[in-house]
């Protein structure tokens, strides 16, 4: 059965209200939006100090608590009774849409299964900010956000993303992204055309576009600031990418040897010597780099 919610039909619960602030710039908050972190009665942020530049910039004097990563089980229990004694909750996150790669989808799975209504309020987005001015095709695209930090789960998700034929929007930190490239080189080649998006909306915002090659150089070349939307060109093969797998590349010999051995529970030997045998090496040197000597 459809369940319908009518958002502003119900005055006897509160409403959560879902809203976007400034990924860099303050003026990119929308009028609705100060409205709104005013007339709440609570406002539940990712990172309470942040926000609290954003009020006082607006002088906005709505309380808040804190709703993040840490602490987000025992916080929905906690908003839900406030949302169903009436008062209004207005969540937000550091910078843009809550709940895309921040905090929020829990609380409004609970906020729907407990009946209150969830309003979404328009507002500033990294991703599609970024795509539009990116000169890659716009639609479609897919949005994957921040890759996993370690090694071996990250080629997995480049190569799934490999068998894409959309344009790719991926987050990423300034610390990160020298690696990210070269496993994004490993995974999909020199060629594949990106656009690094940093600094949005900001003073110092920059688009820097061309190759993987290229902005692998530019990382290296260049102190590495701001956080960055990476822009990444689909694969027209699609699903046929997935048909050789070189994500090896990007591993250290001793790297590889260990997924080997995780990955079919082998023994060292026959991992070293499997390995040897992918990369075209003698054994004696991968088993070297194994065992460090």
């Amino acid at each position: 059965m459809i369940q319908s919610q009518k958002s502003f039909h119900d005055e006897t619960r509160g409403i959560l209200y879902l809203v976007p602030t400034p990924i860099g710039n303050l003026e990119d908050m929308t009028i609705r939006g100060i409205r709104m972190l005013k007339e709440v009665d609570l406002i539940a942020s990712e990172d309470t100090r942040n926000t609290q530049k954003l009020l006082n910039y607006f002088e906005i004097t709505t309380s808040q608590i804190s709703f993040h990563e840490h602490n987000t089980q025992e916080r929905i229990g906690q908003l839900i009774e406030k949302l169903e004694q009436g008062l209004s909750v207005a969540q937000v996150s550091d910078a843009g849409m809550p709940s895309i790669s921040d905090p929020g989808h829990e609380l409004v799975v609970a906020c729907i299964e407990a009946g209150i209504p969830v309003v979404p309020l328009p507002g500033a987005n990294a991703g599609l900010t970024a795509l539009i001015a990116s000169g890659l095709a716009p639609q479609p695209f897919y949005f994957y956000g921040f890759l996993p930090r370690k090694k071996k789960e990250q080629l997995a998700a480049l190569e799934e993303l490999n068998r894409h034929q959309e344009t790719i929007i991926l987050y990423e930190s300034p610390h990160r992204l020298k690696e990210v490239l070269k496993a994004m080189i490993a995974v999909f080649g020199e060629e594949r055309r990106i656009v690094c998006c940093r600094e949005l909306t900001k003073k110092f915002e920059e688009f820097l576009r061309g190759s993987l090659a290229d902005a692998l150089i530019w990382a290296t070349d260049n102190e590495i600031r701001g956080e960055f939307c990476l822009i990444l060109d689909g694969n027209p093969d699609g699903s046929l990418a997935a048909a050789v797998d070189l994500s090896w590349q990007a591993l250290s010999l001793k790297e590889h040897v260990e997924l080997i051995m995780t990955e079919t529970d082998c023994s060292s030997k026959d991992a070293i010597k499997e390995v040897a045998k992918i990369r075209e090496l003698k054994k004696q040197e991968v088993y070297g780099a194994y065992h460090e000597i």
